[in-house]
């Protein structure tokens, strides 16, 4: 007999409206749901009363398709026009030094300009490569409690979390890399080259961004946004996923 349980219970969770506050039943179909375990000293496992489903492999099925979302958003933000591309998550020239740009393409710098822009998203993109294991971690991490809180959530609440708990890792992380990124695209040699040329010009106020940090920071924000386009995927299609856990877990293919 296949296991319709988890489907069930997770198509309901996900397509319940993200303004209405949704109450989980205390049985579908007859089954008994799965209740949050207490913390204790010891690791336990317990069961959800479906087929030998547990709530471990429960929260394992959410972190498998949250996994597979991130590293399809991961692994398309760090192609080549992953972030130039994608006018979503495109970065833009500096918007402390967006004066600099206009004065700057009407003295005919106009490609430079472009160029420069070109390389900010091309580091992005390489700098992006190191995003997924940052990501896959914390989602390692998620409790059976923090599973609950991400079904029974927000649209983005799985987005929200990883937000939480791993920005400030990622900017750790990201800073040298994307400074490194940032060099071997010639994106630093482009805007130190534009910049000592706008700061030369008569009557102008010097810019003095620090180009790492809006660079790092606006990758992150790209690789959110991603993710949150993933998560609503998972969301809309919680049985499109294909490992034998997920089946399970989600029934469908299971007996």
């Amino acid at each position: 007999m296949k296991n319709y349980f988890f489907a069930g219970l997770l198509t309901a969770a996900f397509a319940f409206p993200a303004h209405a506050q949704f109450k989980l039943p205390s049985s579908i179909g007859g089954f008994k749901l799965p209740t949050k375990t207490t913390t204790t000293t010891t690791t336990t496992t317990t069961t959800s009363g479906v087929a030998g489903l547990t709530n471990t492999e429960a929260a394992n099925g959410l972190k498998e398709a949250l996994i597979q979302g991130i590293s399809k958003g991961s692994d398309q933000a760090s192609q080549t026009d992953g972030f130039n591309l994608n006018r979503l998550i495109r970065i833009p020239f500096p918007p402390d030094a967006q004066k600099m740009a206009n004065t700057l393409r009407s003295i005919g710098l106009g490609s430079q300009v472009d160029k420069f822009e070109l390389s900010l998203n091309r580091g992005a993109e390489d700098a992006a490569k190191s995003a997924k294991p940052i990501f896959i971690s914390a989602i390692k991490q998620l409790t059976f409690s923090d599973v609950w809180n991400i079904l029974t959530g927000q649209k983005d609440a799985a987005t929200q979390y990883l937000k939480r708990t791993t920005t400030s890792q990622l900017t750790t992380a990201f800073m040298p890399i994307m400074q490194q990124s940032l060099d071997k695209v010639d994106a630093t040699k482009y805007y130190t080259t534009l910049s000592s040329t706008y700061n030369k010009l008569p009557l102008v106020t010097p810019v003095q961004t620090d180009l790492n940090q809006y660079a790092t920071g606006k990758a992150i924000d790209g690789l959110f946004t991603l993710i949150a386009q993933e998560e609503a995927d998972i969301r809309q299609n919680p049985v499109a996923r294909t490992t034998s856990l997920l089946k399970k877990v989600f029934g469908i293919g299971g007996n």
